[in-house]
């Protein structure tokens, strides 16, 4: 299993709606590793195939599904856990219901936390590392989870979610931070306020 790099706004790539997968095959399966092996590196709770520079509608996260649903519960260990790897592909909602906000992050969009307004409730089907379809429902914070990630496939990000002013000066401070390296930012407090 290889580490990937992942991806940063404003990369083009992030912004694409991925293709869906034909064909489920090593191929895809490898990607699967690798996007694993990167999540847990980074530390994460999901990543998504554009993430790491592949426009295709897959995506891990460290997230439990168990016997066709995926809710938090008491003696879960925290999220991320290895034990908790799901991988989907093609994934679509089929339902949803309820709100919630969550404060979020993601790894292709460093240093912004936002909160955002989600589907507390959704059923989500996809198909497996071998091609074969499942469904299941996600509640509260897991619903989150594989919601942020789906964005990633249709070409959305945190940053999408801020106001234009917010944008801007986020996207400023981003292309400052990757044509000097991390930590050039001197006013990174100030400037998410």
């Amino acid at each position: 299993m290889a580490i990937l790099p992942i991806y940063e706004v404003p990369h083009p790539i992030l912004k694409q709606v991925a293709k869906p997968v034909a064909v489920v095959d090593d191929r895809v399966r490898t990607l699967l590793d690798d996007m694993a092996a990167t999540m847990y590196a980074a530390p994460g709770i999901g990543l998504a195939a554009p993430q790491v520079g592949v426009s295709e509608r897959i995506l891990v996260t460290a997230v439990p599904v168990r016997e066709a649903i995926s809710e938090e519960q008491e003696e879960d260990e925290e999220a991320g856990s290895k034990a908790y790897l799901t991988e989907l592909i093609n994934p679509e909602i089929l339902e949803q219901e309820g709100a919630i906000t969550f404060d979020e992050g993601c790894l292709s969009v460093p240093d912004l936390v936002v909160p955002i307004d989600r589907w507390e409730r959704i059923v989500v089907r996809a198909l497996d590392r071998h091609g074969e379809p499942f469904q299941f429902e996600a509640r509260g914070f897991y619903a989150v989870v594989f919601q942020h990630e789906i964005d990633h496939i249709d070409g959305k990000t945190l940053v999408d979610r801020l106001s234009a002013l917010k944008r801007a000066m986020y996207l400023k401070k981003q292309k400052k931070r990757l044509r000097d390296g991390p930590g050039s930012d001197d006013d990174a407090a100030g400037a998410t306020a």
